[in-house]
């Protein structure tokens, strides 16, 4: 029996996590996805199969402020989530934590995006 590779552990992880949630019009689902250098998030209606808000370290509003990704920028990112879902009318969502342990980045950025407004 050959041992798993991290990447092939996290997906087998994010592939059970995704079976059990899925967005809908009246809850999206707000899917983050944790790179070495940036942090992206997502609200999707799995419905539609479309995305209504994307924010990320690399966001226009967010260029010069955040740098690299440290615990600090998962914080302005998940704000800045928050508040363009606001715009568009979104309160309640599902968190996708795409296989991540609930701590560190993602724990930061789901907190900030609570703080924004938004309820899991």
């Amino acid at each position: 029996m050959s041992k798993k590779t991290e990447k092939e552990a996290w997906r087998l992880r994010k592939d059970r996590i995704r079976k059990n949630i899925s967005g809908t019009p009246e809850r999206p689902r707000l899917s983050v996805y944790r790179g070495i250098r940036h942090i992206y998030t997502q609200i999707i209606d799995d419905t539609k199969g479309v995305t209504l808000v994307a924010a990320s370290t690399l966001s226009p509003e967010l260029k010069g402020k955040a740098k690299g990704s440290s615990v600090e920028t998962a914080r302005q990112v998940g704000a800045l989530l928050a508040a363009k879902a606001k715009e568009k009318g979104i309160e309640m969502v599902v968190f996708d934590r795409s296989g991540y342990r609930y701590h560190g980045r993602i724990k930061a950025l789901s907190d900030a995006a609570r703080e924004g407004g938004l309820k899991f």
